[in-house]
């Protein structure tokens, strides 16, 4: 049994990082420390703490820690768990918004640019995000329009050059019709026109407009002033500010009762070239600075696109530390500043402005939803917490539900839940919801702090009046259940009114679809169909949308895990992988069977012992 005090006493006094875990041995706070022994006695101290600390060691079962050399390496470490185990109470860098970024496969002889939303280490130049995904396909389409790249994916070699060679729209690299250097100047410009460098730029094109035209090629001359004219548009859409540094990430953070927004503007050259921003929720009672070092740290994990100069408004903990991780990243020194006076606070001020627009229009937009619902269903509160459901399964086989849940106005994919329906056998999916749905009550009925959370106010099932009903009438039967208990204990005033306080009172819809499987309306109990504003109806769509494919992922999964059932499973050494292994080198069990130790040996992980259990089985 682990005992937290006795822990605490063993705690080196040397630099690492903590993790903390519940009852249930879930990771719920990593942090790093210069001294463990100092910083994680700390959270066991009768001291003031945020109500949100004071959750978090509530939670503490038990502890573990990992000694490092220097604060650097404890760095890297405690981002580095954060982000493969995302705790609850750590500030975590939201994973389901991506930004488009613009490409250069640099690795490649002939490098080409494209549009990607995936960052990876493979050499490539990454030039982004745009907040605006119409801007960077702008800007690609503005490049190959000037510049003869290759357009294709990849690139392969050729018998004759592809239609755009033809057009006089690349230059056939797939031909050798082009050498590296030459191409490679090309590339170098569009690297100086995506960092903002376009002075530079333009003097060697006005250059060589100026020798080309000497020669008497005025063709090319004036294709070169063409360029020239466009970059001039291109660039005059950028400008937003004098700063005099290359590459700057200006952070601004704003908070509400309910959220907190991080807004930053990425300035490259003295221009901007776009924004992003990132809401978190349950984090109003920490610190700017805190969550602004938190965010810091995951944000340039693995981002490689990390600016000279990082302005904020306050000092955070950490920052020479987090200095020195990013300088070595980036290979040259990386600044975090707090200006005081002047163009560079009115920027920072510039972005804490855009975050508090941006937060108060979410929450506008959340207020306008919410208010909608509360009308077109008729209710007496605002639907803070709407659950919704939906039934998946093939022909009565491998049957399962899933949930999911609205709060506020949004959709919280990480309250999703999953079901395996246990009682009823064959296709019915009306009791399989009602199935469903008295067991999610009950969950909230016998354990409110549980991970179900509280009741929600509305339920929508995925479905018409049928599906309506079977919710309706796993409400009724969970009331039923209160009243029994609440007989067996005999009856009196007292009981009588807090059986009513109990007893279930949430009202239920169905989200129904057309004939081309797309939503269509909400309908109430009485089969009307309620008429919707076109973005409460584009939330209801995109609701049902997710429910559906949170149940039929599942289902999925537990029928691909039934197929891939086979005799192998009853061999002991042999796992998941190998299973998997042998399968994909042999085709199926019976070829397995007819192969030979030798044959069965050359598959990675199987040794002679494991090969003559096989053979044996």
């Amino acid at each position: 049994m682990f005992n937290i005090e006795e822990e605490l006493k063993k705690l080196p006094n040397k630099p690492g990082v903590y993790v903390m875990r519940d009852k249930e041995d879930n990771i719920i706070y990593v942090g790093k420390a210069i001294s463990l022994k100092n910083r994680v006695r700390q959270y066991f101290r009768k001291n003031d703490k945020t109500a949100r600390i004071e959750k978090m060691v509530s939670l503490i079962d038990h502890f573990e820690y990992i000694v490092v050399d220097n604060e650097a390496e404890a760095l890297i470490l405690e981002c580095n768990l954060i982000k493969k185990n995302r705790p609850k109470f750590n500030v975590l860098l939201k994973d389901d918004k991506t930004y488009p970024y613009i490409k250069i496969d640099l690795a490649s002889d002939y490098p080409g640019v494209f549009i990607t939303r995936r960052i990876v280490n493979d050499g490539s130049k990454y030039f982004g995000p745009y907040a605006n995904p119409g801007a960077a396909k702008e800007m690609v389409n503005f490049i190959k329009e000037k510049y003869k790249i290759r357009q294709c994916k990849t690139l392969k070699e050729r018998t004759r050059p592809c239609l755009n060679y033809h057009i006089n729209k690349c230059l056939a690299p797939c031909m050798k019709y082009v050498s590296k250097e030459e191409y490679r100047k090309q590339i170098d410009e569009i690297m100086d026109l995506l960092e903002g460098k376009t002075d530079k730029l333009r003097k060697e094109l006005e250059e060589q407009m100026k020798e080309a035209s000497e020669k008497l090629d005025f063709e090319k001359a004036a294709y070169i002033r063409d360029k020239l004219q466009a970059i001039e548009r291109v660039s005059a859409k950028q400008k937003v500010s004098n700063l005099s540094e290359n590459n700057i990430d200006v952070i601004g953070i704003a908070k509400s009762d309910l959220e907190i927004c991080i807004e930053i503007f990425f300035v490259r050259g003295s221009k901007m070239i776009g924004r992003e921003h990132y809401f978190y929720a349950d984090l109003k009672d920490m610190e700017d600075t805190e969550i602004l070092a938190g965010f810091i740290k995951q944000y340039y994990l693995e981002n490689p696109n990390i600016p000279n100069k990082i302005m904020i408004k306050e000092e955070i903990e950490d920052k020479e530390t987090i200095e020195k991780w990013l300088s070595t990243a980036l290979g040259k020194k990386v600044e975090i500043k707090t200006p005081k006076k002047g163009e560079k606070l009115r920027f920072v001020e510039m972005a804490e402005n855009n975050a508090k627009v941006t937060l108060d229009n979410k929450e506008k937009d959340k207020s306008e939803i919410l208010m909608e619902l509360k009308k077109v269903l008729q209710l007496d509160k605002l639907p803070r917490k709407i659950e919704t459901y939906d039934i998946s399964n093939i022909s009565g086989e491998y049957t399962v539900a899933g949930m999911c849940v609205m709060q506020d106005g949004v959709i919280k994919k990480n309250l999703s839940r999953r079901f395996k329906i246990k009682t009823v056998l064959g296709q019915d999916d009306p009791r399989c919801m009602e199935e469903v749905i008295i067991r999610r009550l009950k969950h909230s009925i016998e354990n409110p702090k549980g991970g179900f959370g509280e009741l929600p106010d509305v339920i929508f099932a995925d479905g018409g009046i049928t599906q309506i009903r079977a919710v309706q009438s796993a409400i009724e039967k969970v009331n039923h259940d209160l009243e029994n208990d609440f007989e067996n204990e005999g009856k009196n005033q007292d009981l009588e009114e807090e059986l009513e306080k109990q007893k279930i009172a949430i009202k239920v819809f169905g989200m129904v679809k057309n004939d081309k499987h797309q939503t269509r309306a909400l309908m109430n109990d009485s089969r009307e169909e309620l008429k919707i504003s076109q973005n409460l109806m584009n939330l209801i769509t995109k609701f049902q949308d997710t429910v559906h494919d949170t149940a039929i992922t599942y289902h999925r999964k537990l029928r691909d895990k039934e197929m891939t059932k086979s005799e192998l499973d009853e061999i002991s050494g042999i796992g998941e992988v190998k299973k998997k292994a042998l399968l994909k080198h042999f085709g199926s069990v019976e070829k397995i069977k007819r192969s030979t130790i030798e044959e069965l040996m050359q598959v990675k992980g199987i040794s002679k012992e494991i090969a003559e259990k096989i053979l044996g089985s």
